[in-house]
Parts: C-alpha cells; sequence; structure tokens
C-alpha cells in the first residue's frame, strides 16, 4: 500500500526535488504540498491538495506523513501541529538548538517523529563505522574534518558536520562541546591533545562535503563523503517516510532506526 505523504517548503529547492521525486515513486502518494502563506500559488499536481495553512491541510490528508527541509524554528512548529492531527512527520532541517532538538523529543511522545541532519545513506553508514576506526587507530591520532557547502546555507557547521564530530567525540569518551574547536584565528599556541577542530568553507553550488582528518605519527587517514545532489538527500527521507507510516510514537527516531 502507498504512504501518504506531505511536502512543506514545496517551491523551495529541497521542496521542489521532494515533490518530483515523490510524484515519480509508485510507493508514495503525494496528497498535499504546502508553501508560507500567500506563496502556494504554481502548485499543480492531480490529486494534490495544496495550501499555505498546514492546520487546513491536515485535518483532510489524516495519517499523512509531512516531510520537512525548512528553518529550525518552521520546523519544530511543523511538528506541534503534526502532533496535534497526529500525522508522522518527517524533518531533514540543520541547525536545531539542543533545546529545539528536545521539543522534538518530548512531542515524539505522541506521534511518530524523525529528525536526521543528514539524510544521505552513506552519512549515517559513516557514523556506524567511525567508531570502530577510532578506536583502532588510538589516542594518538588527532581528529579533524572540513566541510564544505554551498553559499547559501544558513548553519554552520553544518549539521551533519557537528554530527559526525560529535560521533568522534563519543568514540573517543570526550564530551564534544569541551574538546571542540570550530575557528582558529592569531596566536593560539599548540594543537591540544584534547581536541577536535571542524572548519567551514562556503561558496557555489556545493551540495555537501565532509572530510575527517586521522593525522598519526608518520601518516594520515582521510576519509571524505561528497553528496553530488540534493536527490541524496531526498532519497533517504522519502525511504524514512515509508518506514515512519508504520512506527508508533514513543522517541525521536533517527536515520540509525531505518537502516
Amino acid at each position: 500500500m502507498a504512504t501518504n505523504v506531505v511536502i512543506l517548503g514545496a517551491k523551495g529547492r529541497m521542496g521542489d526535488t521532494l515533490v518530483n521525486m515523490a510524484l515519480a515513486d509508485e510507493e508514495l502518494n503525494l496528497v498535499g504540498a504546502c508553501e508560507r502563506e500567500g506563496n502556494a500559488g504554481g502548485i499543480d499536481h492531480d490529486g494534490c491538495i495544496v495550501s499555505d495553512c498546514l492546520e487546513e491541510l491536515l485535518p483532510q490528508v489524516p495519517g499523512a506523513v509531512v516531510v520537512d527541509f525548512t528553518m529550525p524554528e518552521a520546523s519544530v512548529a511543523m511538528a506541534g501541529i503534526a502532533a496535534r492531527f497526529g500525522n508522522p512527520a518527517v524533518i531533514g532541517t540543520t541547525g536545531l538548538s539542543k533545546a529545539q532538538q528536545a521539543e522534538l523529543a518530548t512531542m515524539a511522545r505522541d506521534v511518530p517523529l524523525f529528525w536526521a541532519p543528514n539524510m544521505s545513506v552513506g552519512v549515517n553508514v559513516l557514523l556506524k563505522v567511525l567508531p570502530t576506526l577510532v578506536r583502532l587507530l588510538g589516542p594518538d591520532y588527532d581528529m579533524e574534518m572540513v566541510e564544505t557547502h554551498h553559499k547559501m546555507k544558513k548553519d554552520s557547521p553544518s549539521g551533519t558536520a557537528l554530527k559526525l564530530a560529535q560521533c568522534l567525540a563519543e568514540a573517543r569518551g570526550w564530551e564534544y562541546d569541551e574538546v571542540k574547536r570550530h575557528c582558529r584565528d592569531g596566536i593560539i599556541g599548540e594543537r591540544p591533545r584534547k581536541e577536535i577542530g571542524v572548519q567551514t568553507l562556503r561558496g557555489g553550488d556545493v551540495f555537501g562535503d565532509h572530510t575527517m582528518y586521522f593525522f598519526g605519527p608518520g601518516e594520515r587517514i582521510e576519509i571524505t563523503h561528497r553528496a553530488h545532489s540534493r536527490e541524496t538527500f531526498a532519497t533517504g527521507a522519502l525511504r524514512a517516510a515509508k518506514w515512519l507510516a508504520n512506527q508508533k510514537p514513543g522517541r525521536l527516531y533517527t536515520m540509525a532506526d531505518v537502516l
């Protein structure tokens, strides 16, 4: 049975990709598209309800999974509306604060909610294997990261970079906020052993590059993930939507659950 989905921010760069991929997927029904107030015109697909008010749209599509790649404040507000009407929701928005993530976790007790700062299958597999690499290399390897995104990206470091760096810190038994270094400038002295640097590049139309460096005695290892298109993230999000439609509330789900 096909999964009904509603795309939030349907005219945005990511939203448009999601709409087109949902329409092409036989396992999905695009039943709703939502845009900000006054911007919903121009969306016209058979069987798809178009609205600029999610509260008016969701009662018409009970049980449909909302897919959202918008802004942190909008995503949290969306989750609250979805919880009120009982619609599961997949969130791929980055830049959420710890308080906002905690809000989502609370709402997930009442409705199936999924959040991942990166929907790429490759990135989420990396999150599984990186701890093993860190443990095998041992404490003599310094860990650093460089992330690159398009010039329109608003948050820095990227949500993916933070998730990967947190993964590295946890593998060492460190608290990430205590060892992170997101910027270096001036006379800063020698690099401490207990530190993870994450540096940010912005420019052009790069979809997302993340390179992790492991600097050891006499050698270094570099692991790079490059996203070639927005379809990489859309594929993961729609896969998550199909999976979430059959889940129960209780906790905030992640891509690890889907995989």
